[in-house]
């Protein structure tokens, strides 16, 4: 016969269990955050909002006045094969405003879609929102998932990214970053389906 203390003693140790379980987990998706996928019917764009880059060294650069480049890889896997079935690269520049207390990001792809008077999360958000990579030859049932890898740059390696950007992707899938190289993740996303995805038009143009 199970005695009163005695489920009151197993009853403490399952909300123990629990709470340490919960616990990790939470630890867990805090070290290692996870990314989403929107859908515009064209591209898919990686959306990440507990990825921050414009922190630490990064973000005291930007505020002594140098504008600090970023160099973002975008993957596409499918499950069924190791090599990435499609990669692009996408570069941008942040500022920062002394006077306003903002931030600006410069699109290196396209002047058009530079912006300024933002703080620093909706400079990251920005920055995130202008990648994207083509969903062209995916089958809608084909699972696939995504990564996003983002480093700083410095000038001469955005002008080799102009000159030769496949040979820049090579390099730097081979490249690992040493202590003085800030990077950021891999971040990867779950397994899905574009069938699974909610299409949104009016998210812009293809970017390859």
């Amino acid at each position: 016969m199970i005695t009163l203390d005695a489920r009151d003693r197993n009853a403490r140790r399952g909300i123990w269990l629990l709470a340490i379980f919960v616990l990790a987990l939470s630890l867990a998706r805090g070290a290692s955050p996870t990314i989403a996928v929107f859908y515009d019917g064209t591209n898919l764009h990686p959306v990440a909002p507990d990825v921050h880059f414009l922190t630490g060294k990064s973000l005291e650069r930007v505020k002594d006045g140098d504008a600090v480049r970023f160099v973002a890889t975008l993957s596409l896997f499918t499950s069924d094969q190791s090599a990435p079935f499609r990669q692009k690269i996408g570069t941008f520049v942040v500022s920062y405003d002394i006077w306003e207390d903002k931030f600006g990001v410069a699109i290196t792809e396209s002047a058009a879609r530079n912006r300024v008077g933002m703080t620093a999360p909706q400079a990251e958000i920005w920055c995130l929102q202008s990648l994207g990579i083509s969903a062209a030859g995916l089958a809608p049932d084909r699972p696939f998932f995504m990564r996003l890898e983002l480093r700083t740059a410095d000038s001469k390696e955005l002008s080799n990214f102009m000159a030769d950007p496949v040979g820049v992707i090579v390099e730097r899938l081979s490249r690992k970053a040493g202590p003085g190289d800030p990077h950021w993740g891999p971040y990867d996303s779950g397994h899905m389906r574009l069938s699974d995805l909610v299409r949104t038009a009016g998210r812009g143009a293809p970017t390859g």
